[in-house]
C-alpha cells in the first residue's frame, strides 16, 4: 500500500488537481496523503473555472486549489508518482531520476490510458477528462487502501 501519492500534469490547474480531489475524496479515512504539482506549473493560479465546475457537480471543492510547481522534496517524498501523459513520465525521470519505478500513468489499468489536456477547451472536454480520472482513481484504489476496504 502507498501512503503518499504525488500527482502531476502540465499547468496543475485542470487535470492534477481533479485527480487529487478525487483519490481525496475516495480515501477519505484511509492514512493516504495527495498531494500534486506541475511540470511547468502556472504558480499560484487558481483551478481551471471549468474544472472547478465539473468537481463541484460531484460535489468537490478546489476553490482554494493553486497551481504549485514540482520539487525534488515532493518526489523524494512520494512513494507513488501519477501522470497524465508518457512524456510527462519521460521528463520527470530525467528531472529525478530516482523516481524511477515509482512513475507511472493514472490510466495504467486502463490500457496506460494518456489523460488529454483539456485546458482552453469546452466544458464538455472537462467532463471528459473528470470520467476518465475517475474510472483511473478506481483502478487504483487496491493499491491505496487497505484490505478492509478493498477485499
Amino acid at each position: 500500500m502507498f501512503s503518499r501519492v504525488l500527482v502531476l500534469c502540465v499547468g496543475n490547474i485542470c487535470r492534477s488537481p481533479m485527480a487529487q480531489a478525487l483519490l481525496r475524496q475516495r480515501l477519505a479515512g484511509q492514512p493516504v496523503e495527495v498531494a500534486s504539482a506541475g511540470l511547468q506549473a502556472c504558480v499560484g493560479v487558481p483551478a481551471d473555472p471549468h474544472a472547478q465546475a465539473v468537481l463541484a457537480e460531484a460535489r468537490l471543492d478546489i476553490q482554494a486549489h493553486r497551481g504549485c510547481q514540482v520539487t525534488a522534496d515532493m518526489l523524494r517524498w512520494a512513494e507513488l508518482v501519477l501522470l497524465m501523459e508518457n512524456q510527462q513520465i519521460a521528463q520527470v525521470q530525467r528531472l529525478a531520476p530516482h523516481v524511477r519505478g515509482k512513475a507511472f500513468l493514472i490510466g495504467k489499468w486502463q490500457n496506460d490510458l494518456q489523460i488529454a489536456d483539456p485546458f482552453r477547451k469546452p466544458r464538455k472536454a472537462f467532463q471528459h477528462t473528470f470520467e476518465h480520472l475517475s474510472r483511473c482513481v478506481d483502478d487504483w484504489l487496491p493499491y491505496l487502501t487497505t484490505q478492509e476496504q478493498h477485499p
